[in-house]
């Protein structure tokens, strides 16, 4: 029998089911992979918005990290939402010394507008965390907000994410979803490497919520299967977009997508 990868999901819970550590937990299922979690946080939230976070003890998430590495061991992991300085430091003396591939995505704002992250933590993760990721999927605001500047069109994608990935070593994947126009772009900058372009037709639809926890995780669990980092951003898009077809429409406002809709091959 061939063993799934064990991908370790850092991040925050979402009581609706729709992003973080439930949206990565299916998706990481649905893609053969074995599902760990360290939560971050847990929130009160849905489709229409954020109603409460309450952190979790940084000590109390390190715990976590710890008791999946040393007896499960990981192939990937994905980070998302750190909630304030003091996680994002535990965060990174609990990862020391791992070598397995790093997917982070730098959670600032949710899909419905608002603030996940404490803007303190911001220079935490870039000089504590951002270093050590093979790969960053910063969303438009994400990036304009990391690189102190707007990011207008697709050549500004290309300079911004080459501007980051150089600043952190990291590889980095722009995603041009709340961009205008009828096709999305996201660019992936990977050093010494090519640049390369994805897009795709815009899915005319509010069901979204969780579409960047969902692909971050992806891709982690198709690292952990062993794929180059291009080929698995490559099917990681592909699989949000099936989830976002198979999208169950509910809630009043982003609703969640399709995970289980979406099988292998």
């Amino acid at each position: 029998m061939n063993k799934p990868p064990r991908i370790l999901s850092i991040a925050g819970s979402d009581s609706s089911g729709g992003a973080g550590i439930q949206a990565d937990i299916k998706t990481i299922t649905m893609l053969g992979g074995y599902a760990m979690t360290a939560v971050t946080a847990i929130t009160a939230q849905n489709t229409v918005g954020v109603q409460g976070i309450a952190p979790i003890a940084p000590e109390m998430v390190a715990r976590q990290i710890a008791s999946c590495i040393d007896d499960i061991g990981v192939d990937a992991i994905k980070i998302g939402m750190l909630h304030d300085a003091a996680v994002i430091a535990a965060v990174a003396e609990a990862l020391e010394g791992v070598t397995a591939p790093i997917v982070l995505d730098p959670v600032m704002i949710a899909t419905s507008g608002a603030a996940l992250i404490e803007p303190a933590a911001v220079a935490a993760l870039r000089t504590e965390l951002f270093p050590r990721a093979a790969l960053l999927t910063p969303n438009l605001p994400e990036l304009e907000a990391l690189v102190g500047h707007t990011v207008s069109d697709t050549e500004a994608m290309y300079e911004a994410a080459e501007a980051l990935s150089q600043e952190t070593g990291a590889a980095v994947l722009a995603k041009g979803g709340h961009g205008g126009g009828e096709r999305i772009v996201d660019v992936l900058f990977d050093p010494g490497e090519r640049a390369v372009a994805f897009d795709h037709a815009r899915i005319d639809t509010v069901h979204t919520h969780g579409t960047g926890c969902t692909l971050s995780s992806a891709i982690a669990t198709l690292l952990g299967h062993g794929q180059p980092l291009e080929h698995a951003v490559r099917l990681g898009r592909q699989f949000v977009i099936r989830a976002i077809e198979q999208a169950p429409g509910y809630g009043a406002g982003h609703g969640p997508l399709g995970h289980q809709a979406v099988r292998q091959g």
